[in-house]
């Protein structure tokens, strides 16, 4: 299939592309395209304009500031996933990516266009959860900051107007030598995740938790935080039986029923991969990759 017609820009800076936002009417942004085209020639989008953001050069970075990881919103995913700084203050990021379709659309996706689509399976969107982020957006009134927990909107629908784009995702790096992993299930490579779960932990010299964050894809329209399970972990030594009285808290989630899964084994799948997530994450790194 084909495209519908629409007009095509290409601005050079921010405040070029916001300009074209605030005057052109239906207007969809282009990033990496590795959702949009799909969805133009299926003709599930019809955009009389179509805003190229490719040329924009201050979009695309990974950066330290302030004890904070910034990263532009147009840095393509196979460049977070072989950052050797990303990977040592953040390794969670490769292992959830290399999870994430194949490595052609890696080249190209960008985590700004993942955290804008959000698809619900997206693994990014899960990771950014797990680690409290904040969305940097702006607008022709400026910029804003818009928390990772506010930033669903609605079904793939984020809670940004339609004349404001992304351009930044900053967070507060985890203690060096923190414990990290990333499982999902998918029916082959590749494919959309039934369910995803991100684990972090920050433990002691004791081997106790002192900091957990536990996030689901794939059960509702955006992350879901799995709060009972993090209260579980934190204060106690990790072991088995801990692990599983903390991932059966995650099969009481509201979880969402489509023509892949009915809610009931999403909440199996969910209680499932959070116990091997965290044993995946105490295990060591790419632990979780061969589960």
């Amino acid at each position: 299939m084909k495209p519908p017609p629409f007009h095509y820009y290409d601005p050079g800076t921010v405040q070029e592309a916001i300009a074209l936002l605030g005057s052109l009417d239906n207007a969809k942004l282009l990033a990496g395209g590795q959702s949009l085209m799909p969805m133009l020639n299926m003709r599930y989008v019809l955009p009389d304009h179509v805003i190229d953001l490719n040329r924009i050069p201050e979009l695309s970075h990974i950066d330290e500031s302030e004890d904070r990881i910034v990263i532009g919103a147009m840095t393509r995913q196979r460049e977070i996933e072989r950052s050797e700084f990303l990977a040592r203050r953040c390794p969670i990021f490769r292992e959830a990516l290399i999870q994430v379709g194949h490595r052609q659309t890696r080249n190209r996706g960008t985590i700004g266009g993942s955290l804008c689509h959000l698809d619900p399976a997206a693994e990014l969107p899960a990771v950014l959860a797990a680690l409290d982020a904040t969305i940097h957006v702006t607008g022709p009134q400026g910029s804003r900051e818009v928390p990772i927990a506010e930033f669903p909107a609605f079904y793939m629908t984020p809670a940004i107007e339609l004349d404001e784009l992304v351009t930044s995702i900053s967070f507060e790096p985890w203690p060096e030598g923190h414990k990290s992993a990333f499982v999902e299930f998918a029916r082959r490579p590749g494919d959309f995740a039934i369910v995803g779960v991100a684990a972090l932990l920050a433990t002691n010299d004791a081997g106790e938790v002192l900091r957990a964050a536990v996030t689901l894809a794939g059960v509702a329209a955006g992350p879901v935080r799995c709060s009972a399970a993090e209260e579980q972990l934190v204060g106690a030594g990790i072991g088995d039986d801990l692990i599983r009285v903390a991932a059966e808290t995650c099969r009481d989630i509201d979880a969402m029923e489509d023509v892949h899964a009915p809610s009931s084994y999403r909440q199996h799948l969910a209680a499932e991969l959070v116990a091997r997530a965290v044993q995946a994450a105490v295990d060591g790194p790419g632990a979780g990759l061969s589960r």
